[in-house]
Formats: structure tokens, sequence, C-alpha cells
């Protein structure tokens, strides 16, 4: 049986202490990006899915208290977009209430986390999902009637994306949309990999944040120099994280080195208030983020954008390399 962490053991997470991240000419996926200087660049925090299970030695609740600590500290309020199948049992009730009793907003995030550009998953399986997860998260009072297509997938075909938004519009939902794309979730994968094989006292954490770290920001970078470029401003970005082990590790570190690098923290329901995010790609441009979407229909970035946008393919060589 998995000896689980008590929460006063957590405190040796600060032994990983965040200092600002030098800058650091890497290779592959994380190769650096230059950044926009300006006190302009704005960004929020959202979380997809929602896990209500305990990880390698952290008891389920203590890890999420982490997480919302971090939130707390910095005087942050995200949205959590989150599946809907494991929020009915005791568990998921917790879980919801613990971001809504801190004034956190809950968004739909669908029921099982389908991928909507699969043929079997079509309209009528979209809303399907969506009112299951609707029925659970509308009950509590910071609920949003925004939608987080899963792996940000919105369908294949320009036929399924406009029968998919015709029934977000006629349930008065908005898309969730994603500004700042990442692969967190890998980074996270290959950390419960490494801690279940070695421990965490020998996983060598503080390796896994700066690359995390370096990771986020890079990815940021990116993204902020192509919507100034698409938008000629800098607008409200929301980046995609998820609620996992990294996050409640690592969150309050990103939070400053964000602020290190000059950017303004705003709570991510404002984030959504930009007028960037009333502009729909065109269907056949659909799925990714929304600034991925708004270069591709473009047509200026054909050789530079890649797909899928963020994968553990465009990480996995670096990581490799570095013993993670």
């Amino acid at each position: 049986m998995t000896k689980i962490i008590p929460i006063t053991a957590l405190l040796l997470v600060s032994f990983f202490g965040c200092k600002e991240i030098p800058s650091e000419k890497s290779k592959g996926a994380i190769a650096e990006t230059k950044e926009i200087i300006s006190s302009n660049k704005t960004i929020s925090f959202t979380f997809d899915d929602g896990i209500t299970s305990d990880l390698v030695g952290f008891a389920f609740e203590d890890w999420n208290q982490m997480l919302l600590n971090h939130l707390e500290t910095n005087k942050v309020k995200a949205v959590f977009f989150v599946t809907g199948k494991n929020k009915l049992d005791k568990k998921g009730q917790y879980l919801l209430n613990s971001w809504n009793q801190e004034g956190h907003n809950i968004a739909n995030h669908s029921f099982t986390h389908p991928n909507f550009n699969s043929v079997k998953n079509d309209t009528e399986i979209f809303e399907n999902e969506l009112n299951k997860t609707d029925s659970i998260i509308s009950k509590f009072s910071n609920s949003l009637n925004y939608f987080r297509f899963p792996y940000l997938k919105e369908g294949a075909n320009k036929l399924k994306v406009d029968s998919i938004r015709n029934v977000l519009k006629a349930h008065e939902y908005k898309n969730g949309y994603v500004t700042i794309d990442a692969s967190d979730w890998y980074i996270n994968q290959r950390l419960l990999k490494r801690i279940k094989e070695v421990g965490f006292e020998n996983a060598e954490v503080a390796k896994f944040k700066k690359y995390y770290l370096q990771h986020l920001i890079d990815r940021a970078n990116y993204y902020e120099k192509l919507s100034y470029e698409l938008n000629d401003r800098h607008i409200n970005h929301t980046i995609l994280l998820h609620h996992n082990l990294t996050s409640a590790l690592f969150l309050g570190d990103l939070i400053q080195e964000f602020k290190n690098k000059g950017w303004t923290i705003i709570d991510a329901d404002k984030a959504y208030d930009d007028e960037v995010f009333e502009h729909q790609p065109n269907s056949e441009f659909a799925g990714e983020s929304l600034i991925w979407s708004l270069a591709k229909q473009s047509r200026k970035y054909e050789d530079s954008l890649r797909y899928p946008a963020e994968d553990s393919r465009y990480e996995k060589d670096e990581m490799d390399s570095r013993g993670l």
C-alpha cells in the first residue's frame, strides 16, 4: 500500500525554492523564444480535468490543497475545466466544493473526455457530454458556461465543427479557448514515473521543476509573439495547465517566474473579457489553441506551425537528454 505523505511533510517542497532561471540556449522543442519586452504581457491560469486520486504518496486532498494554496498566496483566481464522470461521488463533490469555496470558477470539459475529431464521437454524443457535466457543475455558485474541448479537438471537418458550434450556442455556452498551450501533462507523467521508480527523495524533483518552468515560459513567449503579430497588441492570455502533481508542486514558482519575466497575472474569468475571444476561427481551422487557429487561418505561418501544436514528441528527446 502506498504511504500517504502528511501535509506537514510537504514543506519539503520549499527545498526547491525558485530563482529566476537564466536564459538557456537549449535544443529541440525547448529552444528559447525571444521575449517581447513589455509590461503589458498578461496571463491567466486555467486547469483541465480534475483528478481525485492519491498521487505517489500525496493524498488527493493534500495535493489539491497545495495547488489552491499557491493560488491563494498569489491572490489569483483560476478557471477549472472539469470532466464530470468522476465528480458524482464524495471525492468529486469535495473537489468541486474546494474550488468553489476558494472563489475559483468551474467550467465544462465534457463528461468522459472524448476526442471529437474521432468519427465515432458525433454531435449527439457531444451534446450528451455537455449536458451531463453541465448538470453537475451548474449547481455551484461559481460555475461558468464555458466549454473546453478535450485535447483541444473541435471536429475533423467543417460540417461537424459547425454542428457542434450550433449545440454550444443553443445551450448558451462559449468556447473556453486556450491561447497558450503546452505539454505540462507530459512532464507530470514523467515525474510520476520517476517518483514511482526511485521515490520522491531520489527523483531529482528540482531538475523537473527547472525544465517545467523553462518549458512553460518558452511556450508562453512563443504564443505571445505570435499573438502580437496577429492582433497588433497584447491580449489577455489563458494558459492551459492540468490539475496534477506538477501544478501542486510548482505552480507558485511558475507564477513568480512569470512575474519575474514582466508578465501581469489576472483572474481567468476576467481574461475572457478580452475581445480576442470573440474571434471565432473559420470552421476549417478550428482546434488547438485560439492563437494557433488564427495563425493557421491567416496562412502566413504554414512553415512554422506544428501539428499537434503541443505534444510529447516535442519534449521527449530533450527530457531524455537531461535524464528526466
